[in-house]
């Protein structure tokens, strides 16, 4: 097993320790900046355009890294305080140097070679402490990393930072715990919300923190923040990617997933991130599913034949009538390049009735406590009644931990997992059925039906579709920008697919990123110079 290296909390970080990793923060002890060529621009770069600066000599793995430190630096505590870094990685500047030696030996160690990522706080990092947001495990530090992160590693990728996320992925609505003070800001609006619960990772990576970042979708979690930080967001086919390590909600509908401000990025580490793991069994299934390479199907042409069902039945009378706007727009866009758009389709009704006070499945406790014990004798608690005694947590979520330590029903044996299992499995062929009869490539909708709500306003209408169809499903799911509303506030376009049909989707969604072009920068966290 590897050492683990010593580490400190952001709170320690933002003032003396990044002064000393910034040689412009004038420390002594601090090595002189790498430079980065005044040809090569950080915000908005992608990994290509990073490779192809390496080739050129504009940039290094050294510089890249300085630079999102810098950006770090004067906007996530300052400024605009976007408050969507929990920990920075010590180790990062060491990684670049590393790669950059080996850059000038051999060339690129790998498809993200130099890439700085930014990492949700529920991935598990053998060198950085895996909070899930929550003061409770501030100083748990994983014996090894997540599949994922492992894979990103590999891959020559370096893991800038840990994000701020929703304690424990609870909320779907905003970004808060205990971890770090306050609420995590919409780079777009920061009196805005950036949903939940990966809104530290859509903040920093539309903010240009990070080149990509990795986040969690248990109901919207990669979804909802990606379009309300003009994102790419892909939740995968339940299957095709591990949640080996990942600090569980659900493992009934977990994923875990890139985050990119295009569809190329997104799709470059998903490539990385999909197969099978030895230690999440579910995924045994995908090596006969896994495509040989995601990135094989960036086709501009991509919608180009494609048939294309309109899901209107998830929007009702509080959707807001701009994003509808936008959405009619993008279908008129999707039709310009190629596709037949069927409009509207609706779904079979499900014919079993389904009762208000039918039994819940609850399966958080279960699943939390089988995660903490991979933790080891050193973990800071070893299970939900230990977060619970310890108070360490954010005041909001206590009744909902305290109702699912209350649970002692094991989930197979819960006659409302039995039946939310029967629930889904009725939704997906109802879905499979409307693909296939109408012989449909994707069905569409907005991602959400509103634009961000205010910090603080939990009572007026969200437009969260991301829940409804693809968890339930374990179908596959992506979310495009499709185009800004009101004061510049992004919205998202969600297609979705039946199982395994991610190429498709690629296809689908670079097609209408090229022809559209709707990713804009947040006009408030300019260069740094």
């Amino acid at each position: 097993m590897r050492k683990l290296i010593a580490i400190r909390r952001h709170t320690l970080v933002s003032s003396c320790f990044v002064a000393c990793l910034l040689s412009w923060y004038g420390c002594e002890s601090a090595p002189a900046p790498t430079l980065v060529s005044s040809e090569f621009n950080v915000v908005e770069t992608t990994i290509n355009d990073i490779h192809d600066g390496m080739a050129r000599g504009q940039i290094t793995a050294q510089g890249l890294v300085e630079t999102y430190l810098r950006r770090i630096a004067t906007y996530d505590k300052q400024g605009p305080a976007l408050n969507a870094i929990i920990t920075l990685n010590p180790n990062a500047l060491k990684v670049a140097e590393e790669l950059d030696a080996a850059y000038t030996q051999s060339g690129l160690t790998g498809p993200l070679h130099g890439i700085p990522i930014i990492v949700k706080d529920n991935y598990d990092t053998f060198d950085l402490p895996t909070t899930a947001g929550s003061l409770s495990l501030a100083t748990s530090v994983p014996p090894d990393d997540a599949f994922q992160v492992r894979k990103i590693r590999e891959a020559g990728g370096i893991i800038l930072a840990k994000s701020n996320m929703a304690e424990f992925a609870f909320s779907p609505y905003q970004t808060v715990g205990s971890a770090l003070a306050g609420y995590t800001r919409n780079p777009y609006a920061p009196n805005r919300v950036t949903a939940g619960s990966s809104g530290g990772t859509a903040a920093a990576v539309a903010a240009n923190f990070g080149a990509v970042g990795l986040g969690t979708d248990t109901g919207n979690s990669i979804r909802g923040p990606s379009s309300h930080q003009n994102l790419v967001g892909i939740r995968s086919t339940m299957g095709l990617t591990s949640r080996d390590g990942i600090v569980p909600l659900n493992l009934a509908r977990d994923i875990g997933g890139p985050m990119a401000r295009t569809v190329t990025d997104a799709v470059i580490v998903f490539d990385v991130l999909a197969g099978p793991d030895p230690n999440d069994p579910v995924t045994q299934v995908s090596h006969e599913y896994r495509a040989a390479n995601y990135t094989d199907y960036l086709n501009v042409d991509g919608l180009d034949g494609t048939r294309i069902g309109v899901l209107r039945e998830l929007s009702d009378e509080t959707a807001d009538d701009e994003i509808i706007a936008r959405f009619n727009e993008a279908l008129a866009s999707m039709r310009r390049l190629g596709a037949t758009i069927v409009d509207p389709i609706n779904l079979p009704q499900d014919e079993t009735t389904i009762s208000d006070d039918r039994p819940r499945c609850n399966r958080f406790r279960f699943d939390l406590n089988a995660y903490l014990e991979t933790l080891g004798p050193q973990a800071p608690v070893k299970s939900l009644a230990d977060i619970l005694e310890s108070d360490r947590l954010h005041p909001t979520i206590r009744q909902r931990l305290e109702s699912a330590e209350a649970i002692t029903i094991p989930p197979k044996q819960q006659p409302g997992c039995r039946l939310q299992a029967d629930r889904d499995e009725r939704l997906r062929l109802r879905i499979q059925t409307v693909l296939t009869d109408g012989n449909l490539d994707a069905l569409v909708y907005p991602t959400w039906d509103n634009p961000p709500r205010l910090i603080g306003d939990l009572n007026s209408p969200h437009g969260n579709n991301s829940f409804q169809l693809s968890p339930p499903t374990g179908f596959p799911a992506i979310t495009v920008p499709m185009g800004s509303v009101g004061m510049e506030l992004p919205s998202g376009l969600q297609l979705l697919g039946t199982a395994w049909s991610e190429p498709k989707l690629i296809a689908i969604a670079y097609a209408f990123e090229q022809g559209t072009q709707h990713r804009i920068a947040p006009p408030i966290v300019p260069v740094v110079h």
